[in-house]
Protein backbone atom coordinates (compact mmCIF):
# COMPACT_ATOMS: atom_id res chain seq x y z
CA UNK A 1 0.00 0.00 0.00
CA UNK A 2 1.37 3.17 -1.29
CA UNK A 3 2.00 6.18 1.23
CA UNK A 4 -0.78 8.51 2.07
CA UNK A 5 2.56 10.71 1.97
CA UNK A 6 5.39 10.73 0.90
CA UNK A 7 7.86 13.42 1.02
CA UNK A 8 11.63 12.93 -0.17
CA UNK A 9 14.66 15.06 0.43
CA UNK A 10 12.47 18.12 0.12
CA UNK A 11 13.74 21.90 0.33
CA UNK A 12 12.22 25.41 -0.43
CA UNK A 13 14.45 28.17 -0.31
CA UNK A 14 12.99 31.93 -0.47
CA UNK A 15 15.15 34.86 -1.90
CA UNK A 16 15.33 37.48 0.67
CA UNK A 17 17.61 40.94 1.39
CA UNK A 18 19.93 39.36 3.39
CA UNK A 19 20.17 36.44 1.06
CA UNK A 20 18.27 32.53 0.44
CA UNK A 21 16.35 31.79 3.62
CA UNK A 22 16.15 27.47 4.07
CA UNK A 23 12.41 27.17 4.77
CA UNK A 24 12.70 23.31 4.44
CA UNK A 25 16.25 21.46 4.12
CA UNK A 26 16.17 17.67 2.58
CA UNK A 27 13.06 16.48 4.32
CA UNK A 28 12.00 13.11 4.10
CA UNK A 29 8.67 12.03 6.33
CA UNK A 30 6.22 8.99 5.21
CA UNK A 31 2.96 9.03 6.56
CA UNK A 32 0.83 5.58 6.43
CA UNK A 33 -2.36 5.54 5.90
CA UNK A 34 -4.72 5.59 8.39
CA UNK A 35 -2.62 7.04 10.77
CA UNK A 36 -2.90 10.27 12.97
CA UNK A 37 0.00 12.61 12.50
CA UNK A 38 1.52 15.18 14.27
CA UNK A 39 3.39 17.84 12.78
CA UNK A 40 4.84 19.84 15.35
CA UNK A 41 7.55 22.55 15.79
CA UNK A 42 8.67 26.20 16.69
CA UNK A 43 7.17 29.22 14.67
CA UNK A 44 9.14 29.38 11.74
CA UNK A 45 9.97 25.96 11.65
CA UNK A 46 8.89 25.02 8.33
CA UNK A 47 5.56 23.35 9.06
CA UNK A 48 3.51 25.43 7.14
CA UNK A 49 5.71 25.77 4.18
CA UNK A 50 5.27 21.82 4.03
CA UNK A 51 1.79 21.67 4.39
CA UNK A 52 1.64 24.48 1.24
CA UNK A 53 3.55 21.87 -0.93
CA UNK A 54 1.54 19.37 0.23
CA UNK A 55 -1.79 21.40 -1.46
CA UNK A 56 -0.26 22.23 -4.32
CA UNK A 57 0.31 25.89 -3.46
CA UNK A 58 4.08 25.93 -3.18
CA UNK A 59 6.77 24.85 -5.67
CA UNK A 60 9.59 22.89 -3.93
CA UNK A 61 13.20 23.40 -4.57
CA UNK A 62 14.34 20.01 -4.19
CA UNK A 63 12.96 17.04 -3.27
CA UNK A 64 9.40 15.77 -4.05
CA UNK A 65 6.37 14.68 -2.45
CA UNK A 66 3.53 12.71 -3.25
CA UNK A 67 -0.28 11.47 -2.02
CA UNK A 68 -1.23 8.09 -2.28
CA UNK A 69 1.22 7.86 -4.95
CA UNK A 70 0.19 11.13 -7.07
CA UNK A 71 2.10 14.37 -7.37
CA UNK A 72 0.61 16.60 -5.23
CA UNK A 73 -0.13 19.12 -8.32
CA UNK A 74 -2.27 16.23 -9.64
CA UNK A 75 -5.77 16.56 -9.62
CA UNK A 76 -6.32 13.64 -8.74
CA UNK A 77 -4.54 13.99 -5.68
CA UNK A 78 -6.33 17.06 -4.82
CA UNK A 79 -9.74 15.07 -4.82
CA UNK A 80 -8.34 13.52 -2.01
CA UNK A 81 -7.59 15.94 0.59
CA UNK A 82 -9.72 17.85 2.96
CA UNK A 83 -7.91 20.93 4.53
CA UNK A 84 -8.41 23.52 7.47
CA UNK A 85 -6.21 26.45 7.73
CA UNK A 86 -4.35 28.00 10.46
CA UNK A 87 -6.41 31.16 10.09
CA UNK A 88 -10.04 29.65 8.75
CA UNK A 89 -11.91 32.48 6.41
CA UNK A 90 -14.77 31.61 4.70
CA UNK A 91 -17.64 33.98 2.83
CA UNK A 92 -19.14 35.78 5.56
CA UNK A 93 -22.49 36.62 3.45
CA UNK A 94 -23.16 32.82 3.16
CA UNK A 95 -25.24 30.97 5.91
CA UNK A 96 -23.18 27.71 7.13
CA UNK A 97 -25.31 25.66 5.08
CA UNK A 98 -24.62 27.44 1.67
CA UNK A 99 -21.12 27.28 2.42
CA UNK A 100 -21.33 23.78 2.78
CA UNK A 101 -23.53 23.22 -0.35
CA UNK A 102 -21.06 25.76 -2.25
CA UNK A 103 -17.73 23.66 -1.60
CA UNK A 104 -19.86 19.85 -2.27
CA UNK A 105 -20.55 21.57 -5.87
CA UNK A 106 -17.30 22.39 -6.01
CA UNK A 107 -16.22 18.68 -6.01
CA UNK A 108 -19.33 18.25 -8.00
CA UNK A 109 -20.77 15.85 -5.74
CA UNK A 110 -24.45 14.71 -6.77
CA UNK A 111 -26.90 17.34 -5.27
CA UNK A 112 -28.74 13.82 -3.08
CA UNK A 113 -25.06 13.62 -1.63
CA UNK A 114 -24.32 17.09 -0.37
CA UNK A 115 -27.52 17.15 0.87
CA UNK A 116 -26.98 14.24 2.93
CA UNK A 117 -23.21 15.42 4.02
CA UNK A 118 -24.05 18.67 4.84
CA UNK A 119 -27.31 17.67 7.22
CA UNK A 120 -24.78 15.20 8.84
CA UNK A 121 -21.50 17.73 9.32
CA UNK A 122 -24.36 20.19 10.42
CA UNK A 123 -25.18 17.80 13.42
CA UNK A 124 -21.67 16.12 14.38
CA UNK A 125 -20.57 19.81 14.42
CA UNK A 126 -22.85 21.29 16.62
CA UNK A 127 -24.17 23.63 13.84
CA UNK A 128 -27.64 22.29 12.82
CA UNK A 129 -29.30 25.02 14.86
CA UNK A 130 -27.19 28.03 13.50
CA UNK A 131 -27.27 26.17 9.96
CA UNK A 132 -29.38 29.09 8.56
CA UNK A 133 -27.58 31.98 9.99
CA UNK A 134 -24.90 34.09 8.06
CA UNK A 135 -21.25 33.08 9.25
CA UNK A 136 -20.95 36.40 9.51
CA UNK A 137 -22.48 35.98 13.06
CA UNK A 138 -20.65 32.87 14.36
CA UNK A 139 -18.91 33.38 17.55
CA UNK A 140 -14.74 32.41 16.56
CA UNK A 141 -15.22 28.84 17.67
CA UNK A 142 -18.50 28.38 15.33
CA UNK A 143 -16.44 29.57 11.81
CA UNK A 144 -14.01 27.18 13.15
CA UNK A 145 -16.28 24.18 13.42
CA UNK A 146 -18.32 25.02 10.45
CA UNK A 147 -14.76 25.22 8.36
CA UNK A 148 -13.98 21.88 9.62
CA UNK A 149 -17.03 20.63 8.31
CA UNK A 150 -16.15 22.29 5.33
CA UNK A 151 -12.79 20.14 5.20
CA UNK A 152 -15.17 17.32 5.28
CA UNK A 153 -17.50 17.15 2.67
CA UNK A 154 -15.98 15.71 0.14
CA UNK A 155 -15.39 12.71 2.58
CA UNK A 156 -11.45 13.17 2.16
CA UNK A 157 -8.85 10.32 2.61
CA UNK A 158 -6.37 12.67 3.76
CA UNK A 159 -7.31 15.31 6.46
CA UNK A 160 -5.04 18.07 6.71
CA UNK A 161 -5.23 20.02 9.92
CA UNK A 162 -3.35 23.07 10.57
CA UNK A 163 -4.21 24.36 14.60
CA UNK A 164 -7.64 22.96 14.55
CA UNK A 165 -8.58 23.65 17.87
CA UNK A 166 -7.59 27.01 17.71
CA UNK A 167 -10.26 29.60 19.68
CA UNK A 168 -12.27 26.43 20.68
CA UNK A 169 -13.59 25.77 24.53
CA UNK A 170 -12.56 22.44 25.80
CA UNK A 171 -15.80 21.03 24.64
CA UNK A 172 -15.00 22.20 21.32
CA UNK A 173 -11.22 20.84 21.28
CA UNK A 174 -13.11 17.10 22.63
CA UNK A 175 -15.60 17.45 19.94
CA UNK A 176 -12.57 18.02 17.40
CA UNK A 177 -10.93 14.90 18.93
CA UNK A 178 -14.17 12.90 18.20
CA UNK A 179 -14.17 13.79 14.49
CA UNK A 180 -10.55 12.97 14.29
CA UNK A 181 -11.16 9.57 15.82
CA UNK A 182 -14.07 8.58 13.68
CA UNK A 183 -11.92 9.33 10.74
CA UNK A 184 -9.38 7.27 11.77
CA UNK A 185 -12.00 4.39 12.87
CA UNK A 186 -13.00 4.81 9.12
CA UNK A 187 -9.29 4.75 8.20
CA UNK A 188 -8.81 7.69 7.11
CA UNK A 189 -5.80 9.29 7.61
CA UNK A 190 -4.84 12.97 9.35
CA UNK A 191 -2.12 14.96 9.10
CA UNK A 192 -2.02 18.40 11.54
CA UNK A 193 0.28 20.63 12.88
CA UNK A 194 -0.59 22.09 16.68
CA UNK A 195 1.29 23.80 19.39
CA UNK A 196 -1.60 22.23 21.74
CA UNK A 197 0.84 19.79 22.39
CA UNK A 198 -1.73 17.97 24.99
CA UNK A 199 -4.14 17.44 22.19
CA UNK A 200 -1.51 15.41 19.94
CA UNK A 201 -0.12 13.19 22.71
CA UNK A 202 -4.34 12.17 22.95
CA UNK A 203 -5.08 12.15 19.71
CA UNK A 204 -1.33 10.93 17.39
CA UNK A 205 -0.10 7.51 16.60
CA UNK A 206 2.97 9.20 15.60
CA UNK A 207 5.00 12.79 15.41
CA UNK A 208 7.61 14.90 13.72
CA UNK A 209 9.43 17.43 15.04
CA UNK A 210 10.66 19.95 12.75
CA UNK A 211 13.15 22.87 13.81
CA UNK A 212 15.00 25.68 11.51
CA UNK A 213 13.56 23.48 8.38
CA UNK A 214 15.39 20.07 9.35
CA UNK A 215 13.40 17.02 10.75
CA UNK A 216 15.03 16.13 14.38
CA UNK A 217 12.71 13.59 15.57
CA UNK A 218 10.32 11.51 14.31
CA UNK A 219 8.10 8.09 15.30
CA UNK A 220 5.36 7.18 18.26
CA UNK A 221 5.14 9.20 21.18
CA UNK A 222 5.15 6.26 23.11
CA UNK A 223 9.08 5.26 21.68
CA UNK A 224 10.00 8.98 21.83
CA UNK A 225 9.03 10.24 25.16
CA UNK A 226 10.84 8.69 27.66
CA UNK A 227 8.38 7.26 30.92
CA UNK A 228 7.07 10.09 33.15
CA UNK A 229 8.07 12.76 30.85
CA UNK A 230 5.23 14.34 29.37
CA UNK A 231 5.30 15.58 25.00
CA UNK A 232 5.50 18.93 26.37
CA UNK A 233 9.17 18.91 28.06
CA UNK A 234 10.02 16.59 25.33
CA UNK A 235 9.53 19.00 22.54
CA UNK A 236 11.06 21.90 24.43
CA UNK A 237 14.17 19.69 25.35
CA UNK A 238 14.27 18.41 21.68
CA UNK A 239 13.99 21.65 20.39
CA UNK A 240 16.13 23.86 22.67
CA UNK A 241 19.27 20.92 22.05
Amino acid sequence: MKPAIDIQGLSVAFPSRTGTVHALQDLTLSVAPGTVFGFLGPNGAGKTTTIQVLLGFQEASAGTASLFGHATTHTIAREKIGYLSENPDSYNFLTGRELLTFAGRLFSLPSSEIKKRTAELLSETGLTEAADRRIATYSRGMRQRICMAQALINDPELLILDEPTGGLDPLGRRDIRRMIAARKEAGKTIFFSSHELSEVELACDRIAILSKGRLIAEGPVSSLVPPGESLERYFINTVSA
